[in-house]
C-alpha cells in the first residue's frame, strides 16, 4: 500500500513539474481592490490543490470524529441495554421463584437507569397488585401509560386493577381505550363482557356479543357465543319486565324464543308478560301449549300455581292425567300428581298414586306424602313409620331445584344459575341427584 501511495505522489509531482514548464507566465491574484500579487500559474494551482486537500482533511476528520462519538454512544447504550436486560431477567426469575422483594429491587434498578421502562413498570405494578398495594400499583401503571399511551398490556393491567378495586366503570373505560384502536382485541372484549355482566348492563352485552358472535372461529366457539347471546337477551327481557317496560320485554322474549325454541326461561317470561297485561288465561293457555311441546316439568310447576290461582284444580288434574296416559311409565308425572292430590287434600287419590309409582325408593319425598296422609287420617303408627324413613330429609314437600351444570341447590327457580352462570339449567331434584 505504501509503494502505491509513493508512486501516486511521484506521478503527481511529475504532473506539477510538467504544468510548471507549460505555465511560466505569472497571473494576478487580487486579495482586495488595492492588494494585488503577481504569482506563477503553477503556484496558484498548488495553492488551490493545498486548500482543497486541507478542506477534505477537515471534512474527513469531522466525519471520523462523529463516527467515533457515535460508536462510543452506541457501545454505551448497548452496555446499558444489556444491564437492563440482565436486571429484567433477574426480576422475572425472582418472581417465578417466589421472591418478590428481590424482584422489586431489580425492577427499581432498571427504573433508575430508564425511568420510563414500560415492562419494568408493569411488572412492578403487578407485584404491588398481588400484595394488595393498589395505590402503588396504580402509580406504576400510570407512569407506564404516560410512557406509552397506547400500550395494550398497560391498559389491560389498568382494567384488572380497576376491576379488583370494584371501579367497574373506570375499568370499562380502559377496555374501550383498547377497543378504540383495536376493535377485535379478544382480551379487551372478554374483559369488557365480564365487567358489563357484573354491572348487569344487559343491553350493552347484547350489542357486544353480536361482535363476538360475528368473529367466532370454530363451530363450537360460535355455539358458545350464541348461547351467551341468548342468555343476555333473556336477561334484558327480564330486566324490562321488572322495570315495567312490558312492550320491550315482550319483544325481547319473542326474539329469544325465535333463536332457541326450547329456552324455557323465555317462555316463562313471555307468560309473565301476559299476566302483567292482565291476560292470565292467555298465559295459562300459552304455557299449556309449551308444556305439550316441551314436556318441561318447570313449565308444569308454573302452570300448577297459575291454574290453582284461578281456582280450576280439575283442569290441572286433567292435564296431569292426559300426560300420564300418553306416557304411562313416567313416574315423575305420577309423583307430581300425587303431590298435587295431597296439596288439594284428596288423600285417597294421593295414596293411590304413590302406590302406582314404580321404584318408589327413587323418590325420597314419597315417604313425606304418605306420612302426611296417614297423619291426617289418624293412622299415627303408619305415619310414624313413614316419617322415620324421612328423618334424614327436610320436612317439607317443596322440591328443590338443582343446576344440571354445577349441581347447585336452590329452593327458588331462576332462569340462570347464580353459582355457575348457566342459563336454563335448573331441574327438580326429585331423585336427590344433587346433594343438599
Amino acid at each position: 500500500m505504501g509503494k502505491v501511495i509513493t508512486l501516486i505522489f511521484i506521478v503527481f509531482l511529475g504532473i506539477i513539474a510538467y504544468l510548471a514548464l507549460l505555465n511560466r507566465e505569472p497571473v494576478s491574484l487580487s486579495i482586495t481592490q488595492d492588494v494585488v500579487y503577481e504569482i506563477p500559474k503553477i503556484a496558484l494551482i498548488l495553492i488551490s490543490v493545498t486548500a482543497g486537500a486541507f478542506l477534505m482533511l477537515v471534512v474527513y476528520t469531522m466525519r471520523d470524529t462523529k463516527r467515533l462519538i457515535g460508536n462510543i454512544q452506541t457501545q454505551k447504550m448497548q452496555k446499558r441495554k444489556e444491564k437492563i436486560q440482565n436486571l429484567y431477567a433477574r426480576a422475572l426469575n425472582a418472581l417465578h421463584s417466589g421472591r418478590p422483594d428481590v424482584a422489586v429491587n431489580a425492577l427499581k434498578d432498571i427504573l433508575s437507569e430508564d425511568p420510563g421502562n414500560v415492562q419494568a413498570l408493569l411488572r412492578l405494578g403487578e407485584v404491588h397488585m398481588d400484595a394488595g398495594d393498589y395505590k402503588r400499583a396504580m402509580d406504576c401503571l400510570k407512569r407506564a401509560l404516560s410512557s406509552d399511551p397506547e400500550n395494550t398490556e398497560t391498559l389491560l393491567s389498568l382494567v384488572r386493577i380497576k376491576e379488583m378495586t370494584k371501579a367497574y366503570e373506570e375499568a370499562i373505560a380502559y377496555a374501550d381505550d383498547i377497543l378504540g384502536s383495536d376493535p377485535r382485541n379478544i382480551a379487551a372484549l372478554y374483559k369488557k363482557r365480564k365487567l358489563l355482566e357484573k354491572l348487569g348492563r344487559w343491553d350493552d352485552l347484547v350489542y357486544l356479543q353480536k361482535g363476538l358472535l360475528r368473529n367466532a372461529g370454530s363451530e363450537e366457539e360460535r355455539q358458545k357465543e350464541q348461547s351467551l347471546q341468548i342468555g343476555y337477551k333473556y336477561e334484558s327481557g327480564r330486566e324490562s319486565l321488572e322495570s315495567g317496560d312490558i312492550e320491550k320485554a315482550k319483544k325481547t322474549f319473542r326474539a329469544v324464543i325465535k333463536l332457541k325454541k326450547d329456552f324455557i326461561p323465555a317462555h316463562l317470561g313471555y307468560a309473565e308478560v301476559m299476566i302483567q297485561e292482565g291476560n292470565t288465561e292467555d298465559a295459562i293457555n300459552y304455557l299449556e301449549r309449551v308444556y305439550t311441546e316441551r314436556k318441561s316439568m318447570i313449565v308444569l310447576a308454573r302452570l300448577e300455581d297459575l291454574i290453582l290461582g284461578v281456582g280450576e284444580p280439575m283442569r290441572l288434574i286433567n292435564l296431569y292425567k292426559k300426560s300420564i296416559a300418553e306416557n304411562p311409565s313416567d313416574n315423575v308425572l305420577k309423583f307430581f300428581l300425587a303431590k298435587l292430590y295431597y296439596r288439594l287434600e284428596m288423600l285417597d287419590d294421593a295414596l293411590e298414586m304413590t302406590g302406582a309409582i314404580e321404584n318408589p325408593s327413587a323418590f325420597p319425598e314419597i315417604t313425606k306424602i304418605r306420612g302426611g296422609i296417614f297423619m291426617k287420617r289418624g293412622q299415627f303408627e303408619k305415619a310414624s313409620g313413614e316419617f322415620r324413613s324421612a328423618l334424614n330429609m327436610r320436612m317439607t314437600l317443596k322440591i328443590p331445584y338443582c343446576c344440571a351444570n354445577c349441581a347447585y341447590i336452590s329452593d327458588d327457580w331462576s332462569g340462570r344459575c347464580p353459582s355457575c352462570g348457566e342459563w336454563d339449567s335448573f331441574f327438580f331434584n326429585i331423585h336427590g341427584a344433587c346433594k343438599l
